[in-house]
């Protein structure tokens, strides 16, 4: 069983469904897959919790991959604004990533892989999975940008795969929450986990790809980049945004999950944009 925790608001749930349509491609064993949401609206209006009818549409999708498989909704709401209520609640990076600092309260496998929503898998994701974390905290690979500006073994967050057990051990996710609640942080979680770690692993780039994939990518994560030439500037293009993906990123290894995805689209329209209450 390949445990992945997800974090999100209805609006990125086309993202959950990416990623998992990508992990589905390569990977044919029993997959638990956690949604943690939580209702935000009165930071954003958009800011609302993934939909029950939602999470059942990702279960009947992975249940026709595997039937041993499973998704569970959970929403976190209470006990986000319980423990995070700090300093870094408005940031340029959404709140929902602050929620992996909850994992120690949360009803989850002691081994549990964290996926930012903007992400794609390129190969099987049990290459990643069973990768032996007994005596770490955490995995994760390098942060592209950051292992130059900010430390040589700064690394990124938004694929993690979590040992939850040595992780409680240690206070890790209380002594986070400590952090983000008292100090401001341009990124947050990832710069709470970097302080507070006790034992990590670095993962190869391989698991965390955050530029071009290569050959032998298992995950390619769509975060912010920067282009030197012919000037600079950040980019900021998700897999969701497929005409950027082919035109500014020239990506194109994707377009059978596009494919996919739009055909799920014409049936399941509104309850994949949450047309209901958007």
């Amino acid at each position: 069983m390949v445990n992945i925790m997800f974090s999100g608001n209805s609006a990125i749930f086309k993202g959950m469904l990416l990623g998992v349509l990508s992990i589905l491609k390569h990977y044919k064993g029993p997959l638990t897959i956690y949604i943690t949401t939580l209702d935000y609206t009165e930071l954003k209006p958009m800011f609302t919790c993934v939909t029950q009818e939602q999470a059942n549409l990702l279960d009947k999708i992975v249940k026709e991959s595997n039937p041993l498989s499973n998704v569970i909704l959970m929403d976190v709401t209470t006990l986000f604004k319980q423990l995070l209520n700090g300093k870094n609640q408005k940031n340029d990076y959404s709140p929902y990533t602050l929620i992996r600092l909850l994992t120690d309260k949360l009803d989850l496998s002691d081994k549990i892989l964290y996926l930012d929503s903007d992400i794609m898998a390129c190969g099987d994701i049990s290459l990643l999975y069973n990768i032996d974390i007994e005596n770490y905290e955490f995995a994760s690979a390098l942060d592209y940008m950051g292992k130059f500006w900010i430390a040589k073994d700064y690394f990124n967050a938004g694929v993690t795969l979590f040992n939850r057990k040595l992780a409680i051990q240690n206070n890790l996710f209380e002594k986070c929450r400590d952090l983000v609640n008292t100090k401001w942080f341009k990124m947050p979680d990832q710069t709470a986990l970097y302080r507070s770690k006790t034992s990590m692993l670095i993962l190869d780039d391989k698991f965390n790809e955050q530029r071009l994939p290569k050959e032998d990518t298992i995950i390619k994560h769509f975060n912010k980049g920067i282009k030197w030439f012919p000037f600079f500037h950040i980019y900021n293009v998700k897999q969701w945004q497929f005409d950027k993906v082919h035109k500014k990123l020239k990506i194109n290894c994707f377009d059978d999950i596009f494919e996919l995805y739009n055909t799920l689209l014409v049936d399941y329209e509104d309850i994949i944009l949450n047309k209901q209450t958007n």
